[in-house]
């Protein structure tokens, strides 16, 4: 849990030595600053902030490319604030032509993530594993790669560089699109809605020294693979973009059908923690603590 007083801006060196290790990054998506405290606190090295959590959190709407910037490096401002270790961001298509790029990259940064994924979708973009989807020109997608390595302040900050060209143009031109990415100078690569195994297996092999990132959605898709097969393929980043969301609407559409049913919590108050048990999760006792420190009335 990130300390009041902590101002670390360490998550993109910290970023490269995770994806350096000998372990795939697995990295649970959260839609704001609770879940990603839950999931540091559930063990995990890294938080992916996805942007189809956080429209769907900010809006209530479903991910078809209704949130601007701000709005998104707002949510990653204050994700990053919650938690201690490094931040993985959704950063959509850039948000406009190159020269967006640039600010976008400028913006996230000071928001303190460790990194963003670009895609190469014609905007309005879409969810990855929806239908309907279009992308830019390779060659204007170069440029914004291009333009995002050149715009970054920190050398560590780490550039993925996400196609959505499968569903438009098929497995093979992904594949080429995503070695253009890597010579333009993406850290990672991303090749959304591989679906098959053995078009997993060919990305991996296709890129065998160079980081990729996989997608575990849930009913995307992309087949579900273990952490040992992806281990064994290589991939040193692994996504999961909607398990805390989809777990956390389940959980409070059943807590509320109870209260709807009964009148009040009453039934629902045996499987929910206590008030001393959140006042934990959220840091309570350290918030006092400061208060304590400071003041001198």
């Amino acid at each position: 849990m990130a300390d009041l007083l902590d101002g670390r801006t360490d998550g993109p060196r910290r970023l490269r030595e995770l994806l350096a290790g000998r372990a795939p990054v697995v990295a649970p998506g959260a839609y704001d600053a609770m879940s990603a405290l839950l999931v540091e606190q559930a063990g995990f090295p890294a938080v992916y902030m996805t942007g189809f959590g956080t429209a769907a959190s900010l809006l209530g709407r479903p991910d078809v490319g209704l949130l601007t910037m701000i709005e998104m490096t707002g949510a990653a401002r204050r994700i990053v604030s919650a938690v201690d270790v490094p931040v993985i961001a959704d950063a959509d298509d850039g948000y406009g032509n190159a020269v967006n790029v640039i600010r976008t990259v400028h913006e996230y940064e000071a928001a303190g993530v460790a990194a963003i994924h670009l895609e190469d979708q014609v905007a309005p973009k879409r969810c990855g594993h929806m239908d309907g989807k279009e992308v830019i020109p390779a060659a204007t997608m170069v440029g914004k790669i291009e333009a995002a390595v050149a715009a970054r302040r920190n050398p560590d900050f780490t550039i993925i560089a996400r196609t959505d060209a499968h569903a438009v143009e098929g497995f093979d031109a992904a594949v080429a699109r995503a070695r253009r990415y890597r010579e333009a100078g993406a850290d990672v690569l991303f090749i959304e809605a591989l679906r098959t195994e053995a078009e997993i297996e060919a990305a991996a092999g296709a890129f065998p020294d160079v980081p990729l990132l996989f997608n575990w959605a849930e009913g995307g898709r992309t087949p579900p693979l273990g952490l040992d097969r992806l281990t064994e393929l290589g991939y040193r980043l692994v996504i999961l973009p909607l398990t805390a969301l989809l777990a956390a609407t389940q959980a409070i559409t059943a807590v509320l059908a109870g209260v709807r049913r009964v009148g009040t919590p009453e039934e629902a108050v045996a499987c929910l923690p206590g008030l001393d048990d959140f006042f934990g999760t959220v840091g309570l006792p350290g918030v006092l603590a400061l208060g304590e420190r400071f003041d001198h009335g």
